[in-house]
């Protein structure tokens, strides 16, 4: 039965009211701070350079200990070679080598890749050479291949740009293919029907669908 019904029947709704705070007394203490000490510990910066620095005490005890240098310099050697190395320019500068060979290397394998995964989407025979050829290198580490490297190409640039190539090579290939393989096929239809072929079929349709694959591969690689 509703109030409709009855009318001797009505709902009371619950009185809207305000509490009103009460003041704080004048005696009342406020809240006591913490320490300074304490609230630096929570900082996350000084805990890990607090740690940091045990490290480097147990490195430079155990360096004093074992009084070889050739064997474990201390922490306060090593720190003034890279300082004084820094200083006179030649840290950077074998830096910036070596940075350089390897970005030399990641360009070479990453545009190895892109072509042999382009090759295998659109002939029957490019599949059939990324199978063999990743079937037959892949499972190879890329350290295993330095000694041959080093015998065909001496002891330089071009075998550690090789082992770094062979390194970047397969797993980038790999990831874009499988990439490139989970396309949906409404969307090749779609790139077939606006006449896209070849190298623009595989820019322009196969590239943006598979891209979280092949950043994956990038990053693997």
């Amino acid at each position: 039965m509703n109030a409709a019904a009855n009318p001797s029947v009505c709902s009371v709704g619950r009185p809207e009211f305000v509490r009103e705070l009460e003041p704080l007394c004048d005696g009342a203490a406020p809240e006591r701070r913490r320490p300074a000490l304490q609230r630096l510990w929570q900082l996350s910066g000084v805990r890990k350079a607090v740690i940091v620095a045990l490290l480097a005490a147990v490195w430079e005890l155990a360096a004093r200990l074992t009084d070889n240098d050739l064997l474990l310099p201390t922490f306060t050697q090593t720190a003034r070679a890279f300082w004084d190395d820094l200083l006179s320019g030649e840290l950077p500068a074998k830096a910036g080598l070596s940075l350089g060979l390897l970005l030399q290397g990641y360009l070479l394998g990453t545009a190895l890749a892109f072509t042999l995964t382009a090759l295998a989407v659109s002939t029957r025979f490019g599949r059939d050479l990324l199978a063999t050829l990743s079937s037959m290198f892949n499972p190879l580490p890329a350290i295993a291949l330095l000694p041959l490297a080093l015998l065909w190409f001496g002891l330089g640039r071009t075998s550690l740009v090789f082992v770094l190539v062979h390194s970047v090579l397969w797993p980038l290939t790999l990831a874009t293919y499988a990439g490139f393989q989970a396309v949906p096929e409404t969307l090749r239809m779609a790139g077939r029907n606006y006449g896209l072929r070849g190298p623009r079929y595989v820019a322009l349709i196969l590239v943006p669908s598979a891209l979280p694959a092949i950043l994956s591969g990038l990053r693997i690689g």
